[in-house]
C-alpha cells in the first residue's frame, strides 16, 4: 500500500471536523438561549399585567362612592381585587396556554399560585379574621357612600320608595359621621371594651340629611388624590 492510499484510509477512519456542523450547533445553542430569554420576558409581562390590573381594579372599586371624601382604605376591597386578579390570571392563561405560554411547569405553577391566592382572599373576605374595629368602620364608610349615591340618584317614581331612599341616605350620612368620630376616638384612646368606658366616651348625636350636595365632591382629580392619600394599614406601617 503506497503513501497516498494510507492517507486516504486514515482520513476515512478519522474524518476532519465539519466546520458547517459546528457552526449550525453554535446557532442552535444561540437560538435556544434566545428562545428561553423571550419566554422569560413573556411570563414577566404576564405577571406585570396581572399585578397592574389588580391594583387598577382596587382603585376602581371606589369609583361608585358618592364623594371622594368618603374614600377610606378597605381590606375587603383588597381581598376582592386579589380575588379578581387571581381569576383573571386563570382565565387569560387558559385562553393562551398553547399559543403564547407553552412552558407546562411554569403554567402549572401559575395555576396553583392563582388558586392559592384567590382561595386565601376569598377566605379572608368571608371570615373577616383580620378586620378589627377601625378596619371595619373604614371599610363601611365607602360602602355607606355607595348607598347614598344609589339612593339619591336612582330614577325613583314611587313616593314611598322615594321616602325610603331619602331615609337611607340620611341614615348613611349620620353613620358615616359617627364612624369617623369613632375611628379618631379609638386611635387616640383605644377601644372602649367595657360599658363604663363606652358611657364615659359617648358618640355625639350627629345629624344626617338627604340630598346634601356639599359632600358630593367628585372629580378625577379628587378621586386620584383620595386614593393616593390612603394610609397603609397599621399592620403594614409597623413593619
Amino acid at each position: 500500500m503506497n503513501q497516498r492510499q494510507q492517507n486516504e484510509q486514515q482520513h476515512a477512519t478519522h474524518p476532519e471536523p465539519d466546520e458547517h456542523s459546528e457552526h449550525n450547533s453554535d446557532n442552535g445553542a444561540h437560538d435556544g438561549n434566545s428562545s428561553g430569554h423571550h419566554e422569560a420576558k413573556m411570563y414577566l409581562r404576564f405577571g406585570l399585567m396581572i399585578a397592574t390590573s389588580t391594583v387598577v381594579m382596587f382603585g376602581l372599586t371606589y369609583t361608585n362612592a358618592f364623594s371622594a371624601d368618603h374614600v377610606r382604605f378597605s381590606e375587603e376591597r383588597v381581598y376582592m381585587a386579589l380575588l379578581m386578579g387571581a381569576a383573571m390570571a386563570l382565565i387569560m392563561l387558559a385562553f393562551m396556554w398553547g399559543m403564547m405560554y407553552r412552558n407546562r411547569v411554569v403554567n402549572v405553577g401559575i395555576v396553583l399560585g392563582a388558586i392559592v391566592l384567590g382561595g386565601t382572599a376569598l377566605y379572608l373576605s368571608r371570615s373577616q379574621v383580620l378586620v378589627d374595629d377601625e378596619s371595619y368602620m373604614k371599610a363601611m364608610i365607602p360602602h355607606h357612600s355607595i348607598a347614598i349615591l344609589t339612593s339619591e340618584r336612582a330614577g325613583i317614581e314611587d313616593v314611598r320608595v322615594r321616602e325610603l331612599a331619602d331615609g337611607i341616605a340620611a341614615t348613611q350620612r349620620k353613620e358615616i359621621k359617627e364612624m369617623d368620630w369613632l375611628v379618631q376616638d379609638i386611635e387616640e384612646n383605644g377601644p372602649a371594651t367595657t360599658k363604663e368606658e363606652a358611657d364615659a366616651r359617648p358618640v355625639p348625636d350627629f345629624q344626617g340629611s338627604a340630598s346634601s350636595l356639599q359632600d358630593a365632591q367628585w372629580s378625577a382629580r379628587e378621586f386620584l388624590r383620595a386614593l393616593l392619600a390612603l394610609p397603609l394599614p397599621k399592620e403594614l406601617g409597623q413593619q
